[in-house]
């Protein structure tokens, strides 16, 4: 079952769902957690204080929207866009990532993040708020 959560960027709120991967559980209990933006391409990603499981499964190639923790640099990492490790318009980690979860709703936003502000994250209300399909 999905674990609803939400982003804030600056001053942009996006709602987001945790998998039940057990790197996600261990970043859900330790919600909230802040940090600085970084951008790598359509990509932001910040550490977290989190050791990822190891037994979560693996994989560069990203969807639109999928959340991920990257166990080289413990970091949360935002997919939305080609990165510079990208062969066209998909989202690509640099290295293995694990994925977390996704963004639920709306997040044309994203591509006005910049690197240095703030970003938390923390539990939200049931996700299906956010989503504007419903």
């Amino acid at each position: 079952m999905p674990h609803a959560i939400q982003i804030t960027i600056g001053k942009k709120v996006f709602g987001a769902e945790l998998n039940d991967t057990g790197t996600a559980a261990k970043i859900l209990e330790t919600l909230p957690i802040e940090g600085e933006v970084n951008r790598w391409g359509d990509e932001i990603y910040f550490a977290i204080p989190v050791k990822g499981d190891k037994s979560d499964a693996m994989r560069t190639e990203m969807s639109i929207g999928e959340l991920a923790y990257w166990p080289p640099g413990a970091a949360f990492c935002i997919f939305w866009g080609p990165t510079p490790a990208s062969e066209g318009d998909e989202p690509r980690a640099a290295s293995n990532v694990v994925p977390v979860g996704r963004l639920v709703g709306d997040i044309k936003d994203l591509s006005a993040s910049l690197d240095g502000q703030p970003v938390r994250i923390e539990r939200a209300a049931p996700a299906e708020q956010w989503d504007a399909t419903k």
